[in-house]
């Protein structure tokens, strides 16, 4: 039965996630990243990632898209280990994990007082951005699919309660939200990677790529800056989120999101391993 599925496979995340609590966060984030590493290439998902590979990057052999692969699992398998210490993480802190590079680029769209659009990729810890900003003084409004085990979808709303945002659900009443926001000079946030199958389609990696159309129409109905960001993982446990100059030059819904993509694009380029590649991205 579902019932007693959903209920096993919450009760071993809420294990994992208290017996990880106990690590060093550091600890716990490679010790999240080796259980991954390890498991995740084997599993029949992980298909996905390397036809997705040969699709985005066909010079790339197949060592090279093995390394990915593993590099891609590491990287889920820590933010996943991550996710106990996000009350613990200040981002403003001069000796902390997180260094923030360009906060010009917020301070100046913040100057023009109007609401702010972030977009942002299934890339390093995406955790790290809306925390972040809420910590400094900009929460944000996000949209997100919700786990499809409605008791681990709990488990991660309390560990992202330390976030001072607010998660909204995707689906037409967070539309609603959204435009509320905006309306009320507030900040959202999107995670723009994924295939939406009514979107439209952009070019993402030289391929047509089904693209939700939501954030730049918002941007662009309301005349509102689009701003770039990331978060890199580094050495020795730490981040360092990116903040990019909005992007500029576009009147046209296929034109901002071509732009968008093309970030995207260029993150990923820079650091394969980094992005979650199990998406069906492009049509088959």
């Amino acid at each position: 039965m579902k019932s007693t599925r959903y209920g096993l496979e919450a009760a071993l995340v809420a294990a994992g996630f208290a017996l990880l609590s106990v690590l060093p966060c550091r600890t716990a984030s490679a010790l999240g990243g080796a259980i991954a590493r390890l498991f995740g290439p084997r599993l029949p998902v992980s298909r996905v990632a390397r036809r997705n590979l040969r699709r985005a990057l066909p010079d790339l052999d197949e060592a090279g898209r093995a390394t990915t692969v593993r590099a891609m699992w590491d990287n889920l398998g820590r933010t996943v280990a991550e996710y106990p210490f996000l009350s613990a993480i200040d981002t403003r802190a001069a000796d902390g994990p997180v260094v923030i590079d360009g906060l010009q680029h917020l301070e100046a769209a913040r100057a023009a007082g109007t609401a702010l659009v972030f977009v942002s990729a299934h890339y390093g810890n995406w955790e790290i951005l809306p925390l972040a900003a809420g910590q400094l003084g900009l929460p944000l409004h996000l949209v997100y699919r919700q786990a499809n085990n409605p008791l681990i979808e709990r488990l991660i709303q309390r560990r992202r309660a330390a976030v001072r945002g607010a998660y909204h659900p995707k689906g037409a009443a967070a539309a609603r939200e959204l435009i509320r926001a905006v309306r009320a000079g507030e900040a959202i946030a999107l995670l723009a990677d994924q295939k939406m199958n009514d979107g439209v389609a952009v070019p993402f990696f030289g391929r047509p790529a089904m693209t939700a159309p939501a954030v730049a129409e918002l941007a662009l109905r309301y005349g509102l800056p689009v701003i770039p960001a990331r978060v890199d993982r580094e050495p020795q446990g730490r981040f360092r989120v990116t903040i990019e100059a909005p992007l500029a030059g576009h009147d046209t819904v296929i034109g901002l999101l071509g732009a968008i993509n093309a970030r995207f694009e260029a993150w990923i380029r820079a650091r394969p391993g980094h992005w979650l590649w199990l998406h069906r991205r492009w049509p088959d």
